[in-house]
């Protein structure tokens, strides 16, 4: 909340200022649900917000190693989606699999490819996505809400992003958190033109830590007939 001071903050959530400033000093490490609960109503936080800030500062189990492999099942899943693109990605938003619409949709869903670095750092995506100041922000706060702050991957990812791209800076240090959800995404193709996709979010049973993404096109739409000439 913009200008709130530590004594208000403080009041509002029902505790004592210097056990807030423990707090704040890390001194404290391990807050009660309860204590967590009242700093999100005090600071007004949405529910993603909220379980960010549960994520960062609740005493959680560690979460288990990303798994950079990704079932048969599921490239033969990619593979049947052979009329709408489909990629797997991880939570430090590196694309792990997709199947040959989605390549041929964008080079940035190449495996081995990682999506917020592509859409901050590489200029075709400011050309690919009409609406790219929402779609960076979206990113961002993807980003933030998904991927392990314990993870190096994730450092060296942020840090090499705020080196690189102003927009990213200022995005990341609205400390916005709000996960991929199932959204409509305009692209403008250079080869087929522009379409308006359906985007929807997976997690891979087994492998948590991995989500698919499909685009769909409304049935019968210019998207789903310029969807069907990117092959």
């Amino acid at each position: 909340m913009a200008g709130l001071r530590r004594e208000e903050l403080a009041r509002l959530a029902g505790i004592s200022e210097p056990y807030l400033v423990r707090l704040e000093q890390g001194v404290d490490r391990h807050p009660s649900p309860q204590v967590l609960n009242s700093h999100a109503r005090a600071l007004e936080l949405d529910a993603d917000a909220a379980a960010h800030l549960f994520t960062l500062a609740g005493p959680g189990p560690v979460p288990p190693p990303s798994r950079t492999e990704v079932a048969e099942d599921v490239h033969r899943l990619l593979d049947a989606w052979a009329d709408r693109p489909a990629y797997v990605r991880d939570r430090c938003f590196d694309v792990l699999a997709a199947n040959k619409r989605a390549r041929a949709l964008a080079p940035m869903y190449e495996p081995g490819r990682n999506l917020a670095r592509s859409v901050f750092l590489g200029p075709e995506s400011r050309r690919l996505f009409p609406d790219w100041a929402e779609v960076a922000a979206q990113t961002a706060a993807a980003l933030r809400a998904e991927a392990d702050p314990g993870d190096p991957r994730t450092a060296r990812l942020v840090a090499e992003l705020e080196r690189g791209d102003e927009e990213f800076r200022r995005l990341w240090a609205r400390h916005e958190a709000r996960p991929a959800r199932d959204e409509r995404k305009r692209f403008a193709h250079p080869v087929v033109g522009g379409l308006a996709l359906r985007r929807q979010a997976l997690t891979v049973g087994g492998a948590e830590q991995q989500m698919i993404v499909v685009y769909q096109a409304p049935a019968g739409s210019p998207s789903e007939a310029a969807l069907a000439r990117l092959l």
